[in-house]
């Protein structure tokens, strides 16, 4: 059904609640009607009887008792009321007509016992004649029954009337309502268009006003997606052309700079080779061996950071270190280096394995330029609450003699210690003469760098470093 006509059906409902309550006042009010009009006639004939009764008893004759019965007879039915005659002897001798008014009809049972009152026949005694009187209501209830039917049959049609009514004027004052399902329809078919004009009914009007609001919020937020979906397809295909870009150059690299590399260390194997024979060569032979060697890890680490795979685990390890300090120990065995690596199974942020790498690659680099040293201790550790990576790099050299430890030791110093602020972390240098240095760095294990990014040249500086200078 639809709104209008229940809202109809409610308020024809409610009416005929109120019919049923006015119903029952008039029920009551009939009731006692009836009883008022009953009692009233029967006392008019009572008295009458009474009269003639009195009239008997003090003349009682033959004659008298006759004139009694024929003046009753050519009487009749006495209003609203019964009258039989009983002999001495408990004969009848009279009983009054069945009433003529509306004869041959009677009112339902039910109806008869909700209104109609329960009298009590009322005797006289006239000589030997027993006067029996008996009210008589069905009349009077047959009336009350016939007004009720026509009540009832008026009150039908005016609520019928009323429901009508109801539903026409609620279907003109919601029609508004027609216009409101089309927009949700056409809006949930995809039309974001659409929108609602003011109706002047105030709420329809606030409906209108917020299903306008909605439907320009709903229009805003599609062509916000729409734009992010263009600019995330742009920032795939950027990705992409940037990854093209990386392999493009390692191929570049490996095919031009590997490949230069691999031919100079070759050529200084022959060298090396024919020193027996030249012996001012084969000591710089060897120097530039070593040297491409380096150079070699390097080029070959640049083209694994080019190549490598944003997801690969080995990046938040320590692994890429571990190799690095192995590589070192070959280069450099008369230095002992002692290195403990306690960060845990769990995987770390990769730009802080990164920050690390470098710093201990600028901090060996230190130890073998400046310190004279004989031993390095190197310690890579987890804070206890897993939030923090601690590395500590300290060296028995000479503690680098007329420099500030607070100023650092040149470029590489300082570019550790942009490094390590960059990724929101601490940095501590400590030289003392004759006692060595030491390095210790702090950084959150999941950092991500805010600016500086560490870039590919770190890694060919490092290695390509001469070894001459390394040992100056």
């Amino acid at each position: 059904m639809s709104l209008s006509t229940r809202i109809g059906l409610v308020l024809t409902a409610l009416a005929a609640v109120l019919v049923a309550a006015l119903g029952a006042i008039w029920v009551q009010q009939t009731r006692d009607s009836i009883h008022e009009e009953i009692t009233a006639a029967t006392r008019v004939a009572e008295q009458w009887l009474d009269v003639s009764a009195r009239e008997l008893q003090a003349y009682p004759s033959d004659s008298s008792r006759a004139r009694l019965l024929a003046h009753i007879v050519a009487v009749g039915r006495i209003r609203a009321n019964a009258l039989e005659v009983i002999d001495a002897h408990g004969q009848r001798r009279y009983l009054s007509p069945p009433p003529t008014y509306k004869a041959g009809r009677w009112a339902p049972a039910w109806f008869t016992a909700l209104v109609e009152p329960r009298f009590a026949p009322w005797r006289a005694q006239a000589g030997d004649l027993t006067l029996v009187l008996y009210p008589d209501a069905s009349r009077s209830t047959l009336d009350a029954w016939d007004n009720l039917c026509a009540m009832a049959g008026w009150a039908a049609l005016l609520l019928a009337a009323l429901f009508l009514a109801a539903r026409f004027a609620l279907k003109r004052a919601l029609y508004p309502l027609d216009h409101v399902m089309t927009a949700l329809d056409r809006t949930g078919q995809g039309h974001f268009d659409t929108r609602l004009p003011v109706f002047p009914i105030p709420e329809l009007g606030r409906l209108a006003r917020a299903f306008n609001g909605m439907a320009d919020r709903l229009a805003q937020a599609v062509d916000d997606n729409i734009q992010l979906e263009a600019e995330r397809e742009l920032s795939v295909r950027l990705q992409a052309s940037l990854e093209a870009e990386r392999r493009h150059i390692a191929r570049e690299l490996h095919d031009e700079l590997a490949q230069g590399i691999t031919a100079v260390r070759a050529l200084a194997g022959v060298v090396a080779q024919h020193g027996e024979t030249i012996p001012a060569l084969r000591r710089p032979a060897e120097s530039i061996i070593v040297v491409t060697g380096q150079m070699q890890d390097g080029v070959r680490s640049i083209l694994h950071r080019l190549r490598e795979n944003p997801d690969n685990e080995l990046l938040c390890t320590d692994e890429p270190l571990r190799r690095h300090v192995d590589i070192w120990r070959q280069n450099f065995p008369d230095i002992v280096l002692s290195a403990t690596f306690a960060i845990g199974p769990e995987p770390s942020g990769k730009a802080s394995m990164h920050t690390f790498l470098r710093v201990v690659q600028e901090g060996l680099t230190n130890v073998v330029r400046h310190a004279r040293a004989t031993r390095v201790e190197l310690a890579l550790r987890r804070s206890p609450d897993g939030n923090w990576l601690e590395l500590t790099l300290a060296d028995n050299g000479v503690g680098y003699p007329g420099r500030s430890p607070a100023a650092g030791c040149g470029l590489g110093m300082a570019g550790m210690r942009e490094r390590v602020r960059a990724l929101g972390g601490e940095f501590a240098f400590e030289a003392i003469a004759g006692r060595g240095a030491r390095l210790a760095v702090r950084l959150p294990a999941f950092a991500t760098p805010a600016a500086v990014a560490a870039d590919a040249a770190d890694a060919a500086a490092a290695a390509v470093t001469p070894l001459e200078d390394l040992r100056a």
